[in-house]
């Protein structure tokens, strides 16, 4: 366990009911008492013995629950190691022994008692006071229990002893669940507890609620004596008896069904997740023998096989993404808070479903799935190879009957990308009275089951084709997040077909979090394992993306698609109501007329001028609307407007900002174009000179670009050698300079794309350059570049799309404003996960100011539509980084190119693949735009007393 961690005392006690955490000890129920810690926090301490790799070959201390390989034994192992190293590369075939002591209450003598495993890695072989508790189990994620009722000592101390193998003596366990791409650890990673029952019980209950209120539910009870009275009571959330069912013994049944029917329930959808409870218990004579509580939802799932999925009725689509189960300190070890905050990071992304790739995970994942409203997929591990029959079928079977009355869970999935058992499918029903769709996650086509396709990574035009068969299309995996590829890129159209086809169920994105590993073994870094573990949309501690806000207005349910206010804007804003239960009148909006901070505030962002609340339409699911604002008279006067929806339960589900005024208003009183000193001229054989308020521009007579800058107030600015023509061909004809105005010209002519770079420079001290090229053709960037040393680069500030970066195909996700970003070197999906990145393509800047060593310089644009590039960066890192760069270090660019995923970059980086949004610059024509620079301080006033800085202190390049 990571030092730090805290302890829970050496044996945690606790008399609760898996449903009613904190009642008062009752003989009737359900008693616990756990002999390890309940998480990765709150840990226990056992005695350990490892038999390879690190710290092996001696007893020593151990947390429990934890990875040993966390805890500093053993060897790390990632599950496509057989690859590194070699087809005949064998993992580190370790053992951990494990000891401890615990005393067990000597009124559960006459009860049945079991010892409980939640999850442990992976053969393990348990003993109880040196005796068998049963057969070893195989097998990692599951939870696994042994009756020792006869092997304990009754209030006194007994020993459990288990030896717990990393590699299972069955090779179809190690082919489906090791053999994997992700990492695989050893130990016991999830709590050990025991569990008291009396001898007559209920071992475990199946529900089957029905959206219109149909109840039934199999009690599998265990020595009940005939005579019995098995009763459910079914209450709401207040706690108030709705429905009762109940059913009688006939001599030792082991399995009952009762059934009830409720009234108009309140039904479960991830949209409106009500839940109910049934408290069941067995009865004689009014005396309560054994009682114990399942929460559920009335819910009802369909396959209409060659049209959709549907809950309740109502078609739905999957917006969904992968999870692993992860925390970087402590793997597969984890706690609720953990499941906590990445249900709700999944719900903050408007996704409405989750894939437990690929492994049940932690019990109270499920349940927060439950409450706040996830659909779920509930996968039976095999990565890419099966279990056996022999092995699979006590897992199918342990799997479903701890998660069975999850309403959450729609579907069970049996594997993953060929790691499916057919002859496994008919065990999943034996256990769930509902008798969810069993579904294959592949990569290959022709495993449709139960009519709906789940085929991985398929691009946009086979999706489109797919989409036109026979079966239902949900992609279990599609556009791979590794660093910054996939994730939101080209989402929008993927979305957009899935949403119109008949036969689109959505999918599930590749994967939720970076997969990074603090290495015990070397100082503490995080290891991703190269290209194999950055596949997430956030860090491994959730750092986020920029496909995190990208998915959140792509997934809004309240769609708004308004890309700027029309110059006859009346307050009208067209919304497309993409929920599935909820009417958009059940959603609040409030709108905001703001003015931006300027550059030389002291902060980013911007004032609220004004604000209101706007009265939702009402606008049915799948159906169309207007939002109507009443604006002020004087909204005009602001810099911008913004409007936020909220959903019924008044969480955030987008804010958007349109710009009200034009890029020429909001650079008023920032770009000055006239001042009361005259531009100095000065030639030498290479150069020309223009100088102005103490700022020197030279210009290269040769090519026409800027060769150098100086300022009498601040120190020299490194920044030159350009417009160089980032695509296309730009040959140097001729040059000539001019006073024009209050200011003096330098144009350069060219042949071939450039047409011309005209320079002006005005007494204010601000620089104009306007350039001119046609091009015709595909290309995967177009503009003009800068060189600037990166490393003297301190922070930007800017006016424009923020604040992360964007791609052609990534455009959501960024609104106006004024955002501020330190410089950091961070490449996405690696060390040191520092996000907003830094380096990128920014998007519709007006203004941006770097800040540098050097000083500050700013450039700033009147035209729409401006991408600054910032350094060098990429999308997707593999043989080669993609996509390409332009050349140089800073752009200004017209275009920029779209980001593809793994997958793309494995078929030389075919992002046209992804859809028409992924396709090259197609550019036909005549650009021409105008930017204006700044490249120094204020020349100092008796007002403005600026520090000048010594010569000799002043770093040049």
């Amino acid at each position: 366990m990571v030092k730090g961690f805290r302890k829970n005392i050496l044996t945690v006690f606790l008399s609760i009911s898996f449903a009613l955490q904190g009642m008062a000890q009752v003989s009737d129920r359900k008693e616990i008492q756990y002999i390890s810690g309940v998480d990765n926090k709150n840990t226990v301490t056992w005695d350990f013995w490892v038999t390879g790799g690190r710290k092996s070959g001696v007893w020593s201390k151990i947390e429990v629950p934890s990875h040993w390989e966390q805890q500093g034994f053993g060897s790390y192992n990632y599950g496509r190691d057989y690859v590194t190293y070699g087809k005949n590369f064998r993992f580190a075939d370790e053992k951990g022994i494990y000891k401890h002591q615990f005393t067990v209450p000597s009124n559960w003598q006459g009860k049945d008692v079991f010892i409980v495993f939640e999850g442990s890695m992976t053969d393990t072989e348990v003993k109880i006071n040196g005796k068998l508790a049963g057969p070893v189990h195989q097998g990692s994620f599951y939870r696994f229990k042994y009756n020792i009722s006869d092997k304990l000592s009754f209030g006194k101390a007994n020993q459990i002893e288990v030896m717990v193998s990393k590699m299972s003596a069955d090779n179809s366990v190690n082919n489906a669940e090791r053999l994997a791409d992700y990492w695989i650890f050893g130990g016991i990673f999830r709590p050990v507890y025991l569990e008291a029952v009396p001898k007559e019980h209920i071992e475990y209950t199946a529900i089957d609620a029905k959206a219109d209120g149909s109840f039934a539910m199999n009690v599998f009870l265990k020595n009940a004596e005939a005579g019995r009275n098995i009763v459910a009571e079914i209450k709401d959330a207040a706690g108030k008896v709705v429905a009762t069912a109940s059913a009688r013994t006939q001599e030792r049944d082991s399995v009952l069904m009762l059934k009830t029917k409720l009234s108009k329930p309140l039904q479960w959808t991830a949209e409106t997740p009500h839940l109910y409870r049934a408290d069941v218990s067995i009865r004689n004579a009014g005396n309560v023998l054994y009682k114990t509580t399942e929460k559920f939802g009335f819910r009802t799932i369909e396959i209409r096989k060659g049209d959709g999925i549907y809950v309740n009725g109502t078609k739905i689509k999957m917006k969904g993404v992968n999870r692993h189960v992860w925390w970087p300190e402590t793997g597969r070890s984890i706690n609720k808070e953990i499941d906590l905050n990445d249900v709700k990071l999944i719900k903050e992304m408007n996704m409405n479903a989750v894939r437990c790739s690929h492994y049940p995970p932690d019990k109270s994942f499920l349940e927060y799935c439950d409450s706040l409203g996830l659909y779920v997929l509930d996968e039976l591990a095999g990565w890419q190879k099966a279990y056996s029959t022999k092995a699979g079928k006590p897992l199918v079977k342990q799997m479903v009957i701890r998660d069975v009355n999850h309403p959450s869970i729609i579907f069970w999935s049996n594997g993953n990308e060929g790691g499916h058992n057919f002859d496994l499918i008919k065990e999943y029903a034996k256990y769930d009275l509902s008798s969810r769709p069993v579904i294959h996650g592949h990569h290959r086509p022709g495993n449709a089951l139960n009519g709906i396709d789940c085929n991985h990574y398929e691009d946009y035009y086979s999706t489109q084709k797919i989409l036109a068969d026979t079966n239902i299309y949900m992609p279990t995996e599609f556009l791979h997040s590794q660093d910054d590829g996939g994730g939101a890129v080209a989402l929008n159209e993927f979305w957009d077909l899935h949403w119109y086809a008949k036969k689109g169920a959505g999918g599930f994105i590749w994967d939720l979090a970076d997969e990074g590993i603090v290495r015990t073994d070397q100082n503490g870094i995080i290891d991703v394992n190269g290209v194999n573990a950055p596949d997430g949309l956030v860090g491994p501690y959730r750092e986020k993306e920029g496909s995190v806000n990208a998915i959140r207005e792509i997934y809004s349910p309240v769609k708004i698609t308004l890309k700027e206010l029309p110059d006859n804007f009346k307050g009208e804003i067209p919304v497309e109501n993409r929920f599935h239960f909820t009417n958009i009148n059940q959603c609040t909006f409030k709108w905001e007329l703001v003015n931006f901070k300027k550059r030389d505030d002291q902060t980013s962002g911007y004032t609220v001028a004004k604000e209101g609340s706007a009265t939702a339409p009402s606008i049915a699911p799948v159906a169309r609307g207007v939002l109507k604002l009443k604006l002020p008279g004087d909204w005009k006067s602001y810099d911008a407007l913004t409007l936020s929806a909220y959903d019924p339960s008044k969480n955030e589900v987008y804010k958007w900002v349109w710009k009200v005024k034009k890029n020429s208003q909001l650079l008023d009183g920032l770009l000055v174009t006239t001042g009361s000193e005259q531009v100095a001229v000065s030639e030498a054989d290479s150069l020309i000179t223009l100088k102005a308020s103490g700022i020197s521009v030279s210009i290269n007579k040769k090519n026409g670009r800027l060769a150098d800058l100086a300022n009498d107030f601040s120190a020299k600015l490194s920044f030159n050698n350009g417009p160089v023509l980032v695509s296309g061909n730009a040959v140097f004809s001729s040059i000539r300079h001019f006073k024009e105005g209050d200011g003096h010209v330098v144009e350069a002519s060219y042949t071939g794309d450039m047409k011309y770079v005209r320079w002006k420079m005005y007494g204010s001290g601000w620089l104009e350059m306007t350039y001119e090229y046609t091009l015709n053709g595909t290309y995967p960037f177009t503009g003009v570049s800068f060189n600037y040393p990166e490393n003297f680069v301190l922070g930007a500030k800017w006016l424009g799309k923020g604040p992360y970066r964007v791609w052609k195909n990534r455009m959501q996700g960024v609104t106006h404003n004024v955002w501020e970003n330190r410089y950091n070197n961070t490449h996405t999906g690696s060390a040191p996960w520092i996000y907003p990145e830094f380096k990128g393509y920014y998007g519709d800047i007006a203004w941006m100011e770097l800040n540098t060593v050097q000083g500050k310089f700013t450039v700033a644009s009147r035209d729409n539509d401006l991408f600054v590039r910032l350094f060098d960066f990429y999308a997707v890192s593999g043989a080669r980084p993609a996509p390409e760069l332009p050349s140089g270090d800073i752009s200004f660019l017209d275009g920029i190119p779209p980001a593809g995923s793994k997958l793309a970059l494995n078929v030389s980086y075919n992002t046209s693949a992804l859809g028409p949004e992924s396709e090259p610059n197609k550019v036909a024509g005549t650009t021409k735009r105008t930017l204006y620079f700044y490249f120094g301080l204020p020349k100092p006033t008796t007002e403005n007393k600026q520090f000048v800085m010594p010569k000799e202190n002043i770093l040049t390049d």
